[in-house]
């Protein structure tokens, strides 16, 4: 399976480029990611040497109940600016005052996205490792029909995605993947433990608003304090963030394989059909004389 990048490569590969030095040139970019999220690069008030990173994201506000302007703050520092008109998170660079570290502000710029999901993540985290239990289950509805449930324990913290299939294969398919990760878990004890429920939502959120229906699933990780402990937590965040994206990402992949698949089956079929067709006998005759004719 193909594992999705975390990070915005065209905003590294555009920053890459303002970074390398030459001169100046104005630049007006958009960029749609996954979840509804938009990008802005652009240069404020027209000066070629400012390059003004944005973002906007129809969830921010559930973010910022936890945390998410701290965390932003802890990040980039300086760099953060009062944000676009129109956006949630702005970030600028001055090119006549390029970072000293200059590789590492590229990923960090690219990281933007991860970054604001990452306040809830680590909140929760934290709540586990200190051992502070019965806080309120974090509640992300990040896109308009899906939402994202964060909650800690004792000894786990749980997160559960709640998303929609919008087709009846999709379903199928779906089952077959949360299958495989339950058999990786066997493979590696280290893996969290991955819960599938169809159309009803999982125990967790049993008596709450969540969504019922035939085309609902709910995905539950287990996280364990080996995957939220200070060593590991970064790439646990990495992974579950864009989990959603990665399930449905490997579910059109697969139904593209599947299409494509039958029609190259579907020609084969049609060729051994072409070579199965009886020739035509011909019924021509010539008479004694030379002449030929057609026998009605």
């Amino acid at each position: 399976m193909i594992l999705l990048e975390c990070n915005n490569k065209v905003i590294e590969d555009i920053l890459t480029l303002k970074f390398s030095g030459g001169k100046p040139d104005n630049i007006n970019v958009t960029i749609a990611d996954f979840d509804g999220v938009l990008f802005h690069i652009s240069n404020p008030n027209g000066e070629r040497t400012k390059v003004m990173i944005s973002i906007v994201l129809k969830f921010y506000k559930d973010l910022q109940e936890h945390g998410a302007d701290d965390l932003l703050r802890r990040e980039y520092g300086d760099y953060l600016t009062a944000p676009e008109i129109g956006y949630n998170v702005s970030i600028l660079f001055d090119l006549e005052n390029i970072p000293v570290n200059k590789e590492e502000w590229i990923s960090k710029a690219g990281l933007l996205k991860r970054n604001c999901f990452a306040s809830v993540f680590e909140k929760y985290f934290k709540f586990q490792e200190e051992g502070i239990v019965g806080q309120k289950r974090a509640v992300i509805h990040y896109r308009d029909d899906e939402t994202m449930y964060v909650e800690s324990k004792e000894d786990r913290v749980t997160v559960i995605f709640s998303t929609v299939f919008k087709d009846e294969d999709d379903v199928v398919i779906g089952k077959v993947f949360m299958q495989e990760f339950k058999e990786g878990r066997k493979a590696s004890h280290h893996a969290p433990q991955v819960l599938f429920s169809h159309q009803e939502p999982p125990l967790e959120l049993q008596d709450t608003d969540a969504a019922v229906g035939s085309n609902i699933g709910y995905i539950t990780f287990v996280l364990f304090p080996r995957h939220t402990s200070a060593d590991n937590k970064d790439n646990t965040i990495n992974l579950i963030h864009i989990f959603r994206d990665y399930l449905h990402y490997h579910i059109k992949c697969s139904k593209a394989y599947i299409h494509s698949r039958m029609r190259s089956r579907t020609s084969d079929f049609l060729k051994v059909l072409n070579r199965a067709r009886p020739e035509v006998k011909s019924t021509e005759k010539k008479t004694i004389t030379g002449k030929t004719f057609v026998r009605q």
